[in-house]
C-alpha cells in the first residue's frame, strides 16, 4: 500500500444507505482547514470538541445541518488530526459532500487506510489493527467476542512481556560474549535454562489459545420458525439425513417442543432445529412451547423463517429476527416468483433452500479472525522452535553465539508477530482486506 501519509483522506466510515446518520471521516494534517470548507458552526465562534452548524454542499441551496467531531492530533484513532461530519444519511447528500471535501484538498481513502494510519503511528499493533477487521466481520457472538478480545491486547499483551524478557536474556548473552576473555558471568547455565523454558510456556499457552478460538466443537445452528402449519416440520424431515422424526399434520399447533437433529452441509457439522409454530394463544403448554422456540431462535446462527406461499400475508418475522432467511414453503401450491422458495413434495424442492443454507454456513464456518489467527500461529510455531533450539544449545553447552542466534530469530518472530518488523507487502496484504472508511 504506497500511501502518501501526509494527505489529508477521507470516506465515509458509517454504512451507507438511507439512515437516521452517516459519519464522513478525514484525517491528515488539513483535515480541519478542509472541512472548513464546507461547514459552518452555529454560533460562529462556537469552539470545543463536538460543534453543531451546517454543511453548504455544492448545488444545494438549503444548508444541511450536522455535527462536527475535532480528534486533535496525537490523541486521535489515527494520531493525525482527525474530524468526523455526522448529517443525516442521504446516499446522494453524502456523495455531494465527499465530492466537495476532495475538490478541497482531500483524497480517497484506501481499504484500511484509517486503521493502517492508526498502526504505523504506533496507536495499534498489527494484532490488534487486524481484531478491527474482524470486529467489523464477525458473523457470530463468539467470534465478535475473540475479536474484542484480540483489539483488547488478548494477543499482544502478554507479549510485550515476553519479548522483554527474551531481550534482556540476549543482552545478557551478548554483555558475556564482548567480555569473554574476562572472568566474569553474566547469566550462568540455569538461569538460561529457567527463561527459555518460561518462554517456551508461555508461547505454548498462547498457541493452545489461538487454536480455542479457531476450532469449536460445538455444530452452526439453524433454526426453523415461524408460524403454526408453514410446513416447517416437513421441511425438518426433508432436510434431516436421519430419516422423519417431527409428527406432520394439517392440525396447527402439532409441534409443541424443539426437535434437533445433525446434519452435514458442504462438510460443516449443522444442528437443524424445528420449533413450535408462533401465534397468538392462551392456552399455557403452547406459549411454553413458544418460549423454547424463541430461546432457541436467539441463540442460533441462521434462523429459517417460513412463510406458506399460499398464504404469502402470513406472519412476518418479529423484530428481533430481522436478519432472518426467509423461505416460502409449500412452493408446489403456489410458486412464487423471485423469491426462495421450498416443497417437500416436488423433486428438487429443496435444492435452492439447501444451497442458500450451504452458502449461509460455509461463511459463518471460517472465523472472522481466521487470517490473523492463521499468521500469529506462524510466527509462534516458528519462535517456539528457535526457543526449543537455544533450550538444547544450552543444555549441551554448545557455543554462546548458537544461543544469541536462536533467541534473535524467535525476538524476529514475535516482532513480525505484533507489527514491530515488517514489509510493505505484509501491510497490504492485511490492509487490503479491510473496507474504505476503516
Amino acid at each position: 500500500m504506497n500511501a502518501l501519509l501526509d494527505d489529508t483522506i477521507v470516506a465515509l466510515s458509517s454504512s451507507p444507505g438511507p439512515g437516521a446518520r452517516a459519519i464522513v471521516r478525514l484525517s491528515g494534517t488539513a483535515a480541519c482547514a478542509i472541512g472548513d470548507r464546507v461547514f459552518t458552526a452555529v454560533p460562529a465562534d462556537a469552539r470545543g470538541r463536538l460543534i453543531s452548524g451546517h454543511l453548504h454542499l455544492s448545488g444545494v441551496r438549503a444548508p444541511l445541518p450536522a455535527d462536527r467531531y475535532l480528534f486533535a492530533a496525537p490523541h486521535s484513532y489515527t494520531g493525525q488530526d482527525c474530524i468526523e461530519l455526522h448529517t443525516v444519511s442521504s446516499s446522494p447528500l453524502i456523495e455531494l459532500l465527499i465530492a466537495d471535501l476532495l475538490k478541497a484538498g482531500a483524497r480517497s481513502a484506501q481499504p484500511g487506510e484509517f486503521t493502517l494510519r492508526a498502526f504505523l503511528a504506533g496507536k495499534k499493533d498489527l494484532t490488534r489493527a487486524e481484531a478491527v477487521l474482524a470486529v467489523i466481520d464477525a458473523g457470530t457472538d463468539a467470534d465478535l467476542k475473540a475479536a474484542l478480545a484480540q483489539l483488547a491486547g488478548g494477543v499482544a499483551r502478554p507479549l510485550d512481556t515476553l519479548r522483554d524478557d527474551l531481550l534482556n536474556l540476549l543482552a545478557d548473552i551478548e554483555a558475556g560474549l564482548d567480555f569473554v576473555d574476562e572472568d566474569i558471568e553474566f547469566v550462568g547455565k540455569s538461569d538460561q535454562l529457567l527463561r527459555i523454558a518460561t518462554g517456551l510456556a508461555q508461547l505454548t499457552n498462547l498457541k493452545r489459545q489461538l487454536d480455542d478460538r479457531t476450532v469449536s466443537d460445538r455444530p452452526i445452528r439453524i433454526v426453523l420458525a415461524g408460524p403454526p402449519n408453514a410446513g416447517k416440520s416437513s421441511l425438518f424431515n426433508a432436510l434431516s439425513t436421519n430419516g422423519p422424526g417431527a409428527i406432520i399434520s394439517p392440525i396447527a399447533g402439532t409441534t409443541r417442543d424443539y426437535l434437533t437433529a445433525v446434519l452435514d452441509l458442504a462438510g460443516i457439522r449443522v444442528e437443524l432445529i424445528d420449533t413450535a409454530g408462533i401465534r397468538e394463544t392462551t392456552d399455557t403448554i403452547e406459549r411454553a412451547s413458544q418460549a423454547l422456540g424463541q430461546m432457541q431462535s436467539e441463540r442460533a446462527e441462521i434462523v429459517v423463517w417460513c412463510v406458506p406461499s399460499d398464504e404469502p400475508d402470513a406472519m412476518r418475522p418479529p423484530l428481533h429476527l430481522f436478519d432472518a432467511l426467509i423461505v416460502y414453503t409449500k412452493s408446489d401450491l403456489a410458486f412464487r416468483e423471485g423469491e426462495l422458495s421450498a416443497s417437500t413434495t416436488t423433486p428438487g424442492g429443496l435444492q435452492d433452500l439447501r444451497d442458500a443454507l450451504t452458502a449461509k454456513v460455509q461463511s459463518l464456518s471460517r472465523p472472522a479472525l481466521a487470517p490473523s489467527q492463521s499468521r500469529c500461529r506462524h510466527h509462534v510455531d516458528a519462535a517456539i522452535d528457535s526457543l526449543r533450539r537455544a533450550h538444547a544449545h544450552v543444555l549441551y553447552d554448545d557455543p554462546q553465539e548458537l544461543i544469541a542466534l536462536e533467541l534473535r530469530k524467535a525476538l524476529d518472530q514475535l516482532g513480525e508477530m505484533v507489527g514491530a518488523i515488517y514489509t510493505n507487502d505484509l501491510l497490504d496484504r492485511i490492509f487490503s482486506r479491510f473496507c474504505i472508511g476503516k
